[in-house]
């Protein structure tokens, strides 16, 4: 497929997809992310002493600031990306409810001062996924080449953890050169470990992730007004 063909096809497939999630009720969404946040947590018994970096919730993906606050309860600390100009690498800003927030690209929240950090781990949004845990985005190519970025100074950090719902699986993305696959990917089904260039579900090869241990899940839901601000609404 040649570029411009290839363009025009995960634009349409991005539009399928984006299309389908935002069909889904309220009620199913809360449902598959409470799963997620309990695959991530079982997983990831890990994430509890890390720097996690997360994205601002956008059209009905998967809302990360609910498992956020449990694992800052923890001793975690979480991490907003910042995008600082087309076609650059994001950096991230350390950020918990009580920050000032600014608003980006799309009106999605991000914080409004602070230093660059590197996390530990990213959980990774994603309009798709395939096979071989390539992720399709919004066309932008940000992550892609923020983890090129950062993992020049150290190859396994940030792991990245691509967070979706089954819905988004496609056959393949048709990866190009650019494209970085995530190391894992957490749906309401389970947590996949990318192994040998395909994506495996760790259910079926012994649980949790490697190096991490005990399993542990959510104890107790947040009120959503906790974060101090309204989620980004899903037709904005």
């Amino acid at each position: 497929m040649d570029p411009e063909s290839l363009k025009r096809w995960r634009k349409a497939e991005r539009e399928r997809l984006i299309a389908a999630r935002l069909a889904v009720e309220a009620g199913t969404l809360q449902g598959f992310r409470r799963l997620i946040d309990t695959h991530l947590e079982r997983s990831f018994p890990g994430l509890a002493a890390s720097l996690v970096a997360f994205c601002w919730p956008f059209k009905n993906e998967y809302d990360p600031r609910f498992l956020a606050h449990h694992l800052r309860e923890q001793g975690a600390r979480t991490a907003l990306p910042v995008v600082v100009a087309p076609r650059q690498p994001l950096v991230f800003r350390l950020w918990k409810p009580g920050d000032e927030l600014a608003k980006g690209v799309y009106d999605i929240p991000y914080p409004a001062h602070g230093e660059p950090v590197v996390p530990d781990a990213a959980l990774v949004p994603m309009n798709g996924f395939d096979e071989g845990g390539y992720r399709l985005g919004y066309g932008g190519g940000f992550f892609d080449r923020t983890l090129a970025s950062l993992r020049a100074n150290d190859p396994k950090r940030p792991v990245a953890i691509g967070v979706t719902y089954e819905l988004a699986r496609m056959e393949t993305i048709h990866p190009q050169s650019y494209d970085i696959p995530m190391d894992y990917v957490a749906t309401e089904r389970g947590v996949y470990q990318r192994i040998d260039g395909k994506l495996v579900l760790l259910e079926a090869t012994g649980g949790a992730a490697p190096g991490y241990a005990s399993p542990a899940c959510l104890a107790h839901e947040i009120a959503p007004d906790y974060f101090g601000d309204t989620p980004v609404k899903p037709d904005s």
